[in-house]
């Protein structure tokens, strides 16, 4: 898990630094990795509450042991045809 609430307030902070009213889109456009509308909208909200930003973390789904799995089966298969076609180059 990653805390990404110092990217939106760095985000807000600049643009009311440069007299800008914060808005989604604006925000949008600041930040260096992209986050989804939702919580752009929740942090703005929030900021535009309290002036500030609530702690939101970005988490990295977990998967199921049959869908990692299946991404190896696949990973396997993809690689083998690799392999097959650089032999028939050889």
């Amino acid at each position: 898990m990653s805390d990404i609430s110092q990217d939106l307030e760095q985000a807000i902070s600049s643009l009311v630094a440069e007299g800008k009213e914060p808005s989604v889109a604006l925000i949008k456009a600041r930040l260096a990795s992209p986050l989804p509308m939702p919580v752009i909208i929740k942090a703005l909200q929030s900021w535009k509450k309290n002036a500030k930003v609530p702690k939101i973390e970005k988490t990295t789904p977990t998967l199921t042991s049959e869908q990692r799995i299946e991404q190896l089966e696949q990973q396997v298969a993809a690689l083998t045809a690799r392999i097959n076609q650089l032999e028939q180059q050889i």
